[in-house]
């Protein structure tokens, strides 16, 4: 007799969650770090992923985490998923990244609309908001370098 509280083992289901934390301090000093750690695993992938890094008051990276996935060139991001994870790892810093799997890397419209949402609510949530990087398998485009923030 199975009661409300119990789960049939043959009924149980897995999340493969995407998290990765890093045992040594790896430091952020410039947006190429954070290219450096997602190109090689996610440069070449064909549907839009969008990144949350966490990091501490050093900018050591504490995780990086997989917001959302999308479709191939659009992917849906709502702050709550971001900040999600910003709470949950304890940040005080954090930047943001996506790759565009069509290889171009002009900021759309709704890259911009979404770098503004994150901007006004990390403000508001008290964490520090230092990029959007958006990448592909070989370069990546720093939203804070070409002054959209």
């Amino acid at each position: 007799m199975v009661t409300e509280y119990q789960v049939p083992t043959k009924y149980m289901t897995y999340d493969i969650i995407s998290k990765r934390v890093y045992k040594k301090n790896l430091t952020v000093k410039e947006p190429d770090d954070v290219f450096k750690f997602l190109k090689s695993r996610y440069g070449k992938c064909r549907q839009e992923h969008f990144f949350v890094i966490s990091l501490n008051s050093n900018h050591d990276i504490i995780g990086i985490n997989i917001s959302t996935i999308g479709i191939t060139n659009r992917t849906i991001v709502h702050p709550r998923e971001i900040f999600y994870h910003l709470i949950k790892n304890n940040s005080t810093s954090f930047i943001v990244s996506h790759n565009h799997t069509s290889g171009n890397l002009f900021v759309s419209p709704e890259d911009k609309d979404v770098t503004n949402t994150i901007k006004e609510t990390s403000k508001i949530m008290g964490f520090n908001f230092l990029d959007h990087i958006i990448f592909n398998k070989n370069y990546y485009l720093s939203m804070k370098k070409e002054g959209y923030f």
